[in-house]
């Protein structure tokens, strides 16, 4: 069994902030793979499904996400998992938007998130970085991962979010080469390996003829010369 947590901030009013992209992502995971209804459960909301031939639980904790710890903290020790056998998706600064990387274990790098998951049940646990980029200044980053995607930002979100359901079934079974590698085809799928047919060479022009400016009788003398 496997535990798939998205990270982000409870009610609608966060819904479509950056920080909420871990949210988005196991929300299409749920819909694509007809995952059961989500439920009230370990302070969060929890779905109940398959991927490939795993059985895999989706968990938002709904504790605000400096306190994400409590509900995946509840959650693993219910279902007597390991560490090791949840994966965290979350919102990554230090990716360009779009970018998407997969980690195991390491530090919390400052996340509020992965902090309070680190204090619950260790550093472990896999990660599966979303990068939404920098505003450029650390004094921003607050109300930069609080505001919401920018319309601009909409089409390569969609990419990466099919492109992370494209993948979820490889990621539940461990296989984090084919998982990105579903993800990479949406976000940059390869370019045609077809090639225009070449242009046709254009004929050389045909020289105009000079007007003949010579008379009848001028013309038959020359014939006969």
């Amino acid at each position: 069994m496997r535990l798939f947590v998205g990270l982000g901030n409870p009610g609608a009013k966060y819904a479509g902030n950056r920080h909420n992209i871990g949210f988005m992502a196991v929300d299409r995971i749920a819909a694509d793979f007809g995952f059961a209804p989500w439920r009230a459960k370990f302070q969060g909301q929890m779905a109940e499904g398959r991927l490939g031939s795993e059985k895999v639980l989706l968990l938002k904790p709904e504790t605000f996400m400096n306190r994400s710890g409590q509900s995946v903290g509840e959650a693993m020790r219910f279902y007597k998992l390991t560490s090791g056998d949840i994966t965290v998706f979350h919102d990554e600064l230090d990716l360009a938007p779009g970018k998407c990387r997969v980690k195991q274990g390491g530090g919390h790098a400052g996340h509020n998130g992965l902090r309070s998951i680190h204090e619950h049940i260790g550093e472990a646990y896999g990660r599966v970085r979303l990068g939404i980029g920098h505003p450029g200044h650390k004094d921003r980053v607050a109300g930069y991962v609080l505001s919401d995607f920018a319309k601009a930002d909409q089409v390569w979100l969609d990419d990466l979010l099919r492109g992370l359901s494209d993948g979820a079934p490889a990621l539940a079974a461990g296989d984090t080469g084919r998982f990105l590698n579903a993800v990479a085809l949406r976000v940059a799928p390869p370019r045609s390996s077809k090639t225009e047919p070449a242009a046709k060479p254009e004929s050389p022009p045909v020289p105009e003829k000079k007007a003949d400016s010579r008379s009848p009788l001028q013309k038959l003398a020359d014939r006969f010369r």
